[in-house]
């Protein structure tokens, strides 16, 4: 009688041997990765010395070619940058514009890397480095992400910015006027805080254009109409009688003398309901229209005065940015 142990074969239990599974990154070589991306990006990367209360960074963005923050140019003369290796130079102010807190200074015969640019797309929740360099020489770095990111926007100033990107990261003294950077160590815009506290990053089509600007006539024309203006509420009868499809428009509370609106016959107390094709809903909405190239182009002003709709034709004009006005 044949056992049942006997039965076929015995089965083997051990189980195959399966590949050795594909090392992951350890913390430490990620740490590695980060501090070669600020050498890599800090290469490009200067102190610039424009202010003795306000440090800034500066990124050469082009052979001899330094852009920074406008906000910290105190002074146009007597301006020095710290270079990778702590030597200290004189550098010229090429222009500037405060609309977009950009300016260009030129450097003499200098060995600094240039800018390495990234041009792949933003995403939120990305990580991302600032990059800055001490009035010492020393390099400076902040990590974060990227915590917002929007479509072309305007500044406090009036300013054409092509994308918003908001940061969650600490923008230490100095690091203002340096290079938002990725991991891999390039460069995605400049990053700045002058402007009501916000961290915030110039993306690099805005430099690119900006600085293009200002090489070519040392400043970036923005169109002006001289007049100071608030949002204000138009009575629902109002509305209703001049056939307004819109509850608010701006007041005109100051009119600069000779200025385009003055010529055009603007008076205090107007209320501007509509510029060219666009209506006027709030004092953004004339920030919008003044674009660069309206300088010298008519533009028809619709106003509400005396209770009536009355057009005037303003020939847009061209303003410093620092005037308090539009």
């Amino acid at each position: 009688m044949t056992s049942a142990s006997g039965s076929s074969g015995s089965s083997d239990s051990t189980p195959a041997s399966e590949p050795n599974p594909t090392p992951q990154p350890t913390l430490a070589a990620f740490s590695d990765e980060l501090a070669t991306a600020v050498e890599r990006a800090g290469s490009a990367i200067v102190a610039v010395n424009a202010s003795r209360r306000c440090a800034a960074s500066g990124i050469h963005w082009q052979s001899g070619l330094i852009v920074t923050v406008d906000h910290a140019i105190r002074r146009e003369e007597s301006i020095t940058v710290t270079l990778t290796a702590g030597r200290t130079v004189s550098a010229s102010l090429v222009g500037r514009d405060g609309s977009t807190d950009l300016a260009v200074l030129k450097l003499p015969d200098t060995e600094l890397s240039i800018a390495e640019l990234s041009e792949e797309p933003l995403r939120v929740g990305q990580l991302v480095l600032g990059v800055g360099r001490s009035s010492e020489g020393e390099l400076a770095a902040s990590l974060g992400i990227i915590s917002s990111l929007g479509g072309p926007w305007r500044s406090w100033h009036g300013g054409r910015i092509e994308q918003f990107i908001r940061l969650a990261l600490t923008a230490y003294s100095g690091l203002t006027g340096g290079a938002l950077v990725d991991t891999s160590g390039r460069i995605l815009g400049m990053n700045t805080s002058g402007r009501r506290g916000l961290t915030l990053t110039i993306p690099t089509s805005t430099v690119r254009r900006v600085v293009n600007q200002l090489l070519q006539s040392g400043r970036v024309a923005r169109g002006y109409l001289g007049v100071g203006m608030q949002s204000v509420q138009i009575p629902e009868r109002l509305q209703q009688t001049l056939n307004l499809n819109q509850a608010t428009g701006v007041i005109v509370v100051s009119v600069e003398p000779e200025s385009p609106a003055d010529r055009a016959g603007v008076l205090i107390g107007d209320v501007l309901v509509r510029l060219g094709d666009q209506a006027i809903t709030d004092v953004s909405d004339v920030y919008l229209l003044l674009d660069p190239d309206r300088v010298g182009q008519p533009l028809t002003a619709q106003i509400v005065r005396g209770g009536a709709l009355l057009d005037l034709a303003i020939t847009v004009g061209e303003r410093p940015w620092r005037q308090n006005e539009c």
